[in-house]
């Protein structure tokens, strides 16, 4: 396995939000994405809109522990054991993020063009307060934007093959983030989000972060 890379692009959103973003982070991503469309055992869940249930635009599977509560977005899902590859990235993200210890992992595939996750943040109960969120790409280059809660311009940033991204401070509670569709033919493509779920939901204590206040 390759070193980590040393010199990460990181965008200070606001004095309290910032992003870390990993070029080329995940070496030989395109057997890792192999193994991850065969391993994970993917679902299209459904979600109340408008009084009827709606498949999401794009298949999702979990890794290591649940999210509990249950959100709007996403069902609390038994503990579920990780899959050698899935182990293999979490490994790396332990190496990059030494301080942050993630414990579970919603994995998105999308499947083309057609496939998307609409604006939201992942600020669930069950991550605490400020949480951090990691998350890798694999696959079809997606654009990533960003854009404040209340109000302002949009921040978009390309996801390659084997990028990662860290939202550290507080991007979770002042910025929300998508991935829209696109018109033009765009190959498959899967997101691992890697996050710290904490033993009593609700109980707000801030995760262990990064020197430098990430």
């Amino acid at each position: 396995m390759r070193p980590l890379p040393i010199s990460p692009l990181r965008m200070q959103l606001s004095p309290f939000s910032w992003l870390e973003l990993h070029h080329g982070w995940l070496p030989a991503p395109g057997p890792a994405m192999a193994a991850l469309t065969n391993e994970l055992a993917w679902t299209q869940q459904a979600i109340p809109m408008f009084g009827k249930d709606v498949l999401q635009p794009r298949l999702t599977a979990v890794c290591g522990k649940s999210m509990k509560p249950a959100s709007r977005y996403r069902r609390a899902n038994p503990d579920t054991p990780w899959t050698p590859m899935a182990a293999q990235v979490l490994d790396r993200v332990h190496r990059t993020c030494p301080a942050w210890r993630p414990n579970g992992l919603i994995a998105n595939w999308y499947r083309d063009g057609a496939d998307s996750i609409d604006w939201h943040s992942d600020s669930e109960p069950a991550l605490g307060q400020d949480p951090t969120v990691v998350s890798a790409s694999l696959g079809a280059t997606r654009t990533f934007l960003l854009k404040p809660r209340d109000g302002g311009p949009k921040t978009a940033i390309k996801l390659g093959d084997g990028d990662l991204l860290i939202m550290g401070g507080r991007t979770q509670s002042e910025y929300r983030h998508s991935i829209a569709k696109v018109q033009q033919p765009t190959g498959a493509r899967i997101s691992l989000t890697f996050r710290h779920y904490l033993p009593t939901p609700g109980s707000c204590r801030p995760l262990n972060q990064r020197k430098g206040g990430r």
